[in-house]
């Protein structure tokens, strides 16, 4: 882009510079927060998933015993997935709270006992799986954010601050050679006018 050698247009690049310098820090933040968030929500999923793990593996004992209760998988349907926002440097990220589920109604008496143990440990298991779901989802939003605020740091870092600079520092050196040629340019005028009025004096 052309830049106008005056300075109207020195005094735009120094306000533009000051405002890029100004808004850096606080996107240079945003980044930090946002990769300090993510490192935090891929330590609290390899968590989640190590649990879920744990329990899938203790409940391998029992789930045999499904067949005797074939309806219990229709109780193991999130009725609501509840989360709540959190906002992590401007940004909405979803937190998991709970999963409620349809009240499981059945005859105690024909039911085999271990149903309300098994019952709790298999939901137990469902809202494990919809809270990594969620903070996945998190993750995600926070590095499509964490890119975007990237870019931006880049571009001002690397395009934006020096190109500002190099306009002030090319105006600058304009204006100087500008300043310069007029006080030759006088002095030339004025050399020339001495020697005038000295000719005129002489004759």
């Amino acid at each position: 882009m052309k830049i106008k050698l005056t300075q109207g247009e020195l005094k735009r690049q120094r306000d533009t510079l000051r405002q890029y310098e100004r808004y850096l820090p606080t996107l240079q933040l945003k980044k930090q927060l946002l990769q300090l968030e993510i490192v935090h929500q891929q330590s609290a999923l390899l968590r989640r998933k190590k649990s879920l793990t744990e329990m899938e593996k203790s409940a391998e004992n029992w789930l045999g015993l499904l067949v005797e209760a074939p309806q219990i998988r229709d109780w193991l349907i999130p009725e609501k997935i509840i989360t709540v926002n959190k906002n992590v440097a401007g940004v909405d990220v979803p937190v998991f709270e709970r999963v409620d589920f349809e009240p499981a109604v059945y005859d105690l008496f024909l039911m085999p006992l271990w149903v309300d143990a098994g019952l709790e440990a298999l939901r137990d298991m469902v809202s494990l799986r919809e809270e990594i779901q969620v903070i996945e989802q998190g993750i995600s939003v926070l590095k499509h954010e964490l890119r975007i605020t990237t870019q931006r740091v880049n571009l001002f870092e690397k395009v934006k601050i020096p190109g500002a600079k190099e306009a002030i520092r090319r105006i600058k050196i304009y204006i100087g050679d500008q300043m310069t040629n007029a006080v030759g340019r006088s002095k030339i005028a004025k050399n020339k006018i001495e020697d005038e009025n000295l000719e005129e004096v002489v004759a």
